[in-house]
């Protein structure tokens, strides 16, 4: 009897183990790999499948943003998102599934997110979106208002419009410069005419970038895209002019605010360049503190600790942004200590200047853990991948994998961190928007001698 109770037991662990090793096995057999293909025109199709994601995310990713309008027809990329989403969502929402766009200074995107067995009708419905522009008075106007309600949720928004300030005198006169969302006397101004010009010259094979994700066959879906964007025109790649960083400063005082947004940058490193990822070890190092959340004085930021215990700010956060050619690093906080805006300025460009001078092996070690972590496990659902794909697939043209990712971080060395610092923040030009009460904001001459100490 002993035995046989033995033998069930056993067998029964076993089967169980079989069962908590199953999946395991599948996500290891499956591998994380994306694939691309490029049709005769230029059209690029990008896909990482994976069968058990159980939804499926396709969307069409475009190199069309809002650095390609002129400034009478500023606003034209996002106006023309909101067009087309406005005439196609009722049509994805038949699927079943959920319908995500959005414009950037450089890209603009329409993807669904939808069972696998409805990828080929959301590709042709995707594939008549991006190129039919015939828009109806009754659903221009319907994106029109869409666009004028953004633009108010910005002004709405502190740090929104912060960093719209901050592009704007950092990229002063630059087409980089201007808000994605436009101004509201160009919005308003705007015609079915200029939205289907701009999509004639913008929406090509050669700028498109056909992406699925999740429960999708990177076969069918070329065969999918064969059929419906096959016949589009080639087009001509998207011409830049490197825009100029200038030092400046803007500041909106407003002393019924209740927290000062201010935030400060110097010119960064185009997107998915190697100093690219310098800069994202470089923001890792300087962190970022919220003081809702407990624990401040335990981070790894130094500045964290020392704004922490000081009570210099309700939240600050580091960033780098890349685009083409260019990028911002920098960082933004909001703060009620409205006395003390010049203590947080000081103890951030120490930290910056640290950067290239006395940044420690073991900091950069903890930022690239850090860093791995947070661009790995943010890809947690098939639309986040996808967002992943489109963005590398039209800037570099590949994606890199999720060991390509952890390999270049990995190489980076306290002299990579070093020479980045000196490149890009030691001595050289910042630019700085406030809004809100920041009359105690450090001088900006001040600011701009403060970004090189005396070294000894």
């Amino acid at each position: 009897m002993a035995s046989r109770l033995l033998s069930n037991t056993l067998q029964t662990r076993a089967g169980l183990g079989k069962q908590l090793a199953r999946p395991l096995a599948t996500v290891a057999k499956q591998g994380i790999a994306t694939r691309t293909t490029v049709l005769p025109n230029g059209f690029t199709i990008a896909t990482e499948e994976n069968p058990s994601a159980g939804a499926a995310t396709v969307g069409v990713w475009v190199e069309a943003g809002s650095r390609l309008e002129t400034p009478q027809t500023h606003g034209v990329a996002n106006f023309l998102e909101h067009a087309t989403l406005q005439s196609k969502n009722a049509s994805l929402e038949k699927l079943g599934g959920v319908t995500t766009a959005a414009t950037t200074r450089e890209q603009t995107y329409i993807a669904t997110t939808t069972l696998g067995s409805n990828v080929s009708e959301s590709v042709e419905i995707l594939g008549d979106a991006v190129q039919n522009s015939q828009f109806g008075d009754a659903a221009l106007e319907k994106a029109r208002a869409s666009v004028l309600k953004q633009q108010e949720a910005i002004a709405n928004c502190e740090g929104s419009t912060v960093f719209d300030h901050l592009y704007a005198t950092a990229f002063m006169g630059e087409s980089l410069g201007r808000p994605v969302a436009g101004y509201k006397e160009t919005v308003e101004s705007l015609t079915a005419k200029d939205l289907s010009a701009f999509q004639k010259e913008n929406y090509v094979a050669s700028r498109m970038v056909l992406v699925g994700s999740g429960d999708v066959n990177h076969d069918a879906l070329v065969r999918d895209a064969e059929k419906v964007f096959g016949g589009l025109e080639t087009g001509a790649d998207a011409v830049y002019e490197k825009p100029s960083f200038t030092g400046s400063e803007v500041r909106i005082r407003d002393d019924k605010l209740p927290r000062a947004h201010i935030a400060y940058a110097v010119e960064g490193a185009p997107y998915l360049s190697a100093d690219y990822f310098n800069l994202l070890v470089m923001q890792q190092i300087i962190g970022s503190y919220d003081r809702t959340l407990s624990g401040g004085n335990n981070l790894t930021s130094r500045l964290s600790a020392v704004v922490s215990k000081n009570h210099l700010a309700d939240s600050f956060v580091s960033f780098a942004k890349g685009h083409k050619d260019t990028g911002l690093f920098g960082i933004y906080f909001a703060s009620q200590n409205r006395d003390q805006l010049d203590d947080f300025i000081h103890f951030f460009q120490k930290e910056w200047n640290r950067l290239s001078t006395t940044v420690t092996p073991s900091e950069i070690e903890i930022a690239k853990q850090q860093l791995t972590g947070s661009l790995l496990l943010k890809l947690d659902s098939t639309a986040a991948v996808a967002q992943d794909i489109g963005s590398q697939v039209l800037t570099a043209g590949k994606r890199l994998s999720p060991a390509e990712l952890k390999d270049t971080i990995k190489k980076i060395s306290a002299k990579d961190i070093a020479a980045a610092g000196s490149k890009y923040v030691w001595d050289q030009e910042v630019a700085a928007a406030g809004l809100g009460p920041v009359e105690a904001m450090t001088d900006y001459n001040r600011v701009r001698g403060n970004m090189a100490y005396n070294r000894f």
